[in-house]
């Protein structure tokens, strides 16, 4: 039987793992098997993480909106329920950045609800 050797085909699978692995620490970045590994769970985390900075960007909106619209004595369900009924369509990005940069503007959505 012919000894088969994977020289390129190994090479360069090795390869595309040690360059994901650049920048982990120790053998993470050294040792095939646990950069691997490594790789394996950071591209898991990544995708993850892709989704969960969704959340915690609107998370974080939302409580900007509630301590600005909570300065001018309403809370933030109120507050957008009345956005929704007077049909006002400014999404939680727009009113969070209203809310932190230009408190007047804010200020004067507000009273006019």
């Amino acid at each position: 039987m012919v000894r088969i050797k994977r020289g390129n085909v190994a090479r360069k699978r090795r390869k595309k793992i040690f360059s994901l692995a650049k920048g982990f620490r120790g053998s993470s970045s050294k040792l095939f098997r646990t950069a691997n590994q490594q790789v394996m769970k950071a591209l898991r985390y990544g995708y993850i993480g892709r989704k969960r900075k969704k959340r915690d960007f609107r998370r974080l909106w939302i409580t900007r909106i509630n301590a600005a619209s909570r300065m001018h004595g309403t809370n933030y369900s109120t507050l957008i329920s009345k956005l929704k009924s007077s049909q006002i369509a400014l999404n939680r990005k727009m009113l969070a950045q209203m809310a932190v940069n230009d408190l007047a503007s804010f200020d004067s959505l507000v009273k006019s609800l």
